[in-house]
């Protein structure tokens, strides 16, 4: 039986989820999940509902969801599971969530389409080529970063991605196409109480005797590193690790951490609220 899955989110009101399960009940879907948040600051409201439905197409599902829920000027998306997130990896030299994404998608444990690598590096090319995906070489300098971006953009729209997921991709995006991607880019770095910038931060770490390492993955805006926080894990260290070994086990946090996000998108589980965002688990 085909499943769907519906994201709603809209000004805060009564009368939502009676309009969601009214429209399942007339077509007569079983409830599989159902998740909702009301949130007291933004005053919005969201909610996923997964649902098995015999002998319906999406249209008929949509057209039937979309009446009653119009009423509440809101944002509606609906989908058949089957239908998976299309993906496009960036990485530069670092290959270690680029690995892991890899290995979970060609396992079936992410359950995304994995559509290209791009990359300012030719490093992860044979990375790439081992699991038969499409690698573009986009070198970027100060003179031609604007055309290399354009060819991202480019290849966003010719291969229908989803998700640019920015596997340790060590440039910095430009303003427009930050903009143009909005909500539609997830980037991975390492996070410190205190946060530590520049080159070598595991060493500035261990000079400063931090007690927590971690990562952080969030949504890319134009405000360098404050985009919307979607997952983020820490591991607790001590005096007695070097810099190479909080290295080490960042490389494991950011993958973790990375992947859980990846997930987390693909499941439609997600929700941009301001600068924030409400994630279902």
């Amino acid at each position: 039986m085909p499943i769907y899955i519906l994201t709603f989110a809209c000004p805060d009101t009564r009368g939502v989820i009676h309009a969601i399960t009214g429209a399942l009940l007339k077509l007569e879907a079983n409830i599989l999940e159902q998740e909702q948040y009301s949130d007291p600051d933004s005053q919005l409201f969201f909610a996923r509902t997964r649902f098995e439905c015999e002998d319906t197409s999406l249209e008929k599902a949509h057209d039937v969801l979309e009446g009653p829920l119009a009423a509440f000027s809101g944002q509606m998306s609906l989908r058949r599971e089957a239908d998976r997130r299309r993906a496009l990896l960036m990485v530069s030299q670092y290959d270690h969530c680029l690995v892991d994404l890899l290995y979970r998608w060609n396992n079936g444990e992410l359950p995304i389409d994995i559509v290209g690598v791009v990359s300012n590096h030719e490093v992860c090319r044979p990375i790439a080529e081992r699991y038969g995906i499409p690698f573009e070489f986009l070198p970027v300098t100060a003179d031609t970063r604007r055309e290399q971006e354009e060819r991202l953009l480019q290849i966003v729209i010719e291969r229908e991605v989803d998700v640019v997921v920015l596997a340790r991709y060590m440039q910095i995006l430009s303003d427009w196409i930050c903009t143009e991607l909005s909500g539609r880019v997830i980037n991975i770095h390492h996070s410190f109480l205190p946060g530590f910038k520049g080159a070598k931060p595991y060493h500035q770490a261990h000079e400063r005797g931090v007690k927590l390492i971690g990562a952080t993955a969030h949504f890319v805006t134009v405000d360098l590193d404050e985009g919307p926080i979607i997952e983020q894990q820490v591991h607790r260290v001590s005096h007695r690790e070097q810099p190479e070994q909080l290295a080490e086990i960042g490389r494991d946090i950011e993958r973790l951490t990375l992947a859980r996000a990846v997930r987390l998108f693909a499941e439609d589980r997600i929700f941009v609220n301001d600068h924030g965002t409400v994630v279902f688990g």
